[in-house]
């Protein structure tokens, strides 16, 4: 190696900073992550060599033997990761080196807490790779070549993990990276070879490229018992660590379930464990093998849509795509996993998965496998589900309009808030609610909310209290849309307690319905003085048998949007349709028999004003002019207090 030559210094990435401060600071427990890391970064070097060496067999440069090795100095104190893998350029180092290749990292650093315990499972969902070696290291440097550039244009990287970092050309005859690990005071297991066994064999296994190390000497001893001196020219012998079997091709009988966890941990860069997987091989007219799994947590982007996502995809074993995003709904965009197939071209790429028809089968088994999976969840572990549901659920409501083939079985792993229960966790399933439906009852009914108090006062759900009718309740921002996507599950239709008239005619006794009829005749003139004060806000006015305690509420058109699908679109600044609801009074009420028997107009114009800005209130809307109800409302309270 040539003297370095070109040496610039560069300031990192202010979010680099910050994320390096907080690694070094919150993950003090997890030090042995940074081997793994480094590791998987290693094997998909390796991987990405050899999918462009597919179409450029010369980026191999005559060695063709993808390995990683690891060596140590223990009075050095170094620690070294070596792979002959793809390589970088001396852009690719200051790109991926220098910043964070990841969208929106400046939001998932607004959510840290500046609690350890925190933000270090935070730090888990966002990955951490690389800089994870500053954990251990005082100091990291970086030797690394790309494959097919010229010797001359190796690159040499490093820095203190503190506010910058040097780079210079060098010459390395070489393709690949070495990383080089300075260790810190009191880090002097990582420059073991027995521990650092034991750390590629937990964390590494799986790993398909060999990991190589140098054979620990056994001592020989003479006829005496006498150890022997060791052979100062003896070659070392090198011995690979891990088994280096690509784990999806194992049987499923031959892997542990530790195994398992720490695949899904080198795949998806998280520190937690998953909450299940799926690992299938099937053949026949497709031939693929699936290893699927289900997070424990969210990653901090789920909600970017155009976040990168997707399953690793191999072809016959070899590492085509990091992630295919073809393989998967949008809705099931949290699962991790690989695809192994034999139905691809090796030199496949991603306008070719677009085309190609062996894609869309795979993509419909999988996308069923997948879903079979959740509902295998649900029924053998509440708890886990529960735990799937609160991390994933709101995402999973895109499900129904998005993939009507699948439909009925999303809303299978649908779970609601429900009158049934005293608290608002989302444990109800629609088989629950079917289940304990009234003798007769032939609607699966719901109210939408803002939030879960103003869905279980709502006065729409007086009647269905009376009568012993569970109502699910809806609160989630997505739960407004979602619903005008659906009409029915098992038979069964859905309807918004909400919109449209109330049908509960199946439930009330003849002598109920005689005094319905005679109460609609005695307050026919208050309908109409209420039609005549309020005809600029209702569509209509009518009685109503659905309240029981409150006064009056607001009913929507049947096919109009709801409350809360309208607030989301005006706050996007999105035009909505023009409707007014109808305004429903209780005949049994005594603030409505009090109404009815004013004869002051102007006093009567105010009381219904206030009483339906009151329903409007209760339903979770927002006052179009907040000023003036209040001073309705001191007006008549002083009048009442006079």
């Amino acid at each position: 190696m040539t003297t370095e030559t070109r040496t610039e210094t560069h300031g990192f990435q202010t979010e680099v900073k910050q994320l390096l401060h907080l690694m070094i600071h919150s993950l003090y427990s997890n030090k042995d992550i940074f081997l793994r890391e480094l590791i998987s970064n290693a094997s998909d070097a390796a991987e990405k060599l050899r999918f462009e060496a597919l179409s450029d067999g010369a980026l191999y440069e005559n060695d063709g033997d993808l390995k990683i090795v690891i060596s140590f100095d223990k009075e050095a104190r170094t620690l070294t990761i070596e792979d002959n893998g793809i390589g970088m350029s001396r852009d690719d180092v200051i790109e991926h080196l220098g910043t964070i290749a990841k969208s929106g990292t400046a939001q998932f650093l607004s959510q840290m807490t500046g609690d350890q315990n925190k933000d270090s499972q935070l730090i888990g969902q966002f990955g951490v790779g690389f800089y994870s070696s500053f954990i251990v290291a005082e100091k990291v440097e970086v030797f690394t070549r790309r494959a097919g550039l010229p010797v001359t244009e190796g690159v040499h990287w490093a820095s203190a993990g503190e506010g910058e970092f040097t780079i210079g050309d060098i010459e390395k005859e070489s393709r690949g990276t070495r990383i080089v690990l300075h260790l810190k005071e009191g880090e002097d297991s990582f420059a073991d070879g027995f521990a650092l066994r034991g750390l590629v064999r937990k964390y590494s296994d799986h790993i398909s490229i060999p990991v190589i190390m140098q054979k620990e000497a056994t001592p020989e001893f003479t006829e005496e018992g006498e150890e022997k001196p060791a052979d100062a020219n003896a070659e070392p012998e090198l011995e690979t660590v891990n088994s280096a079997t690509a784990l999806w091709t194992r049987n499923k009988s031959e892997v542990s379930d530790e195994e398992y966890q720490e695949f899904y941990k080198h795949i998806s860069h998280d520190f937690n464990d998953s909450l299940t997987w799926a690992h299938n091989r099937v053949e026949g007219n497709l031939e693929y093998t699936s290893l699927l799994y289900v997070p424990e947590k969210a990653p901090y982007d789920l909600w970017n849509r155009e976040a990168p996502r997707g399953l690793k995809l191999y072809v016959q074993r070899v590492f085509i795509m990091d992630q295919a995003e073809e393989f998967l709904p949008l809705y099931l965009r949290f699962m991790k996993g690989i695809v192994d197939t034999k139905d691809l071209s090796l030199n496949v790429s991603r306008e070719i998965l677009q085309k190609d028809e062996s894609v869309t089968k795979l993509r419909t088994a999988l996308t069923k496998r997948v879903l079979d999976m959740l509902v295998k969840l649900g029924k053998n572990d509440a708890e886990k589900y529960a735990k799937f549901w609160a991390e994933f659920g709101q995402v999973l409501k895109e499900g129904p309009a998005e993939d009507y083939a699948n439909r009925e079985k999303i809303l299978k792993l649908m779970r609601f808030s429900s009158t049934h229960n005293d608290n608002d966790e989302q444990n109800v399933s629609l088989d629950d609610y079917i289940s304990r439906m009234q003798e007769g009852q032939d609607k699966i009914y719901f109210v939408v909310a803002d939030n879960y108090n103003t869905a279980r006062n709502s006065p729409h759900l007086e009647i269905f209290r009376k009568k012993g009718i569970e109502v699910l309740l809806l609160t989630d921002r997505i739960d407004d849309w979602m619903m005008s996507q659906l009409f029915n599950y098992d038979g069964k239709a859905f309807q918004d307690v909400a919109k449209g008239e109330l049908d509960l005619d199946d439930t009330v006794s003849d002598e109920e319905k005689k005094e319905q009829e005679q109460a609609a005749k005695e307050l026919e003139g208050l309908i109409e003085r209420l039609k005549s004060s309020l005809e600029d806000k209702v569509a209509d006015v009518r009685l109503t048998h659905r309240l029981t305690d409150s006064p009056a509420c607001l009913v929507l058109g049947a096919h109009d949007m709801g409350l809360q699908m309208r607030q989301i679109m005006e706050a996007a600044g999105q035009a909505v349709p023009d409707s007014k609801p109808t305004f429903e009074i209780n005949p049994e009420h005594p603030l409505i028999v009090k109404l009815d028997k004013e004869a002051d107009e102007d006093r009567f114009a105010d009381l219904a004003q206030v009483l339906f800005d009151q329903a409007g209130l209760a339903a979770g809307a927002q006052l179009d002019d907040p000023a003036s109800y209040v001073a309705r409302l001191n007006k008549l309270l002083l009048e009442l207090s006079a």
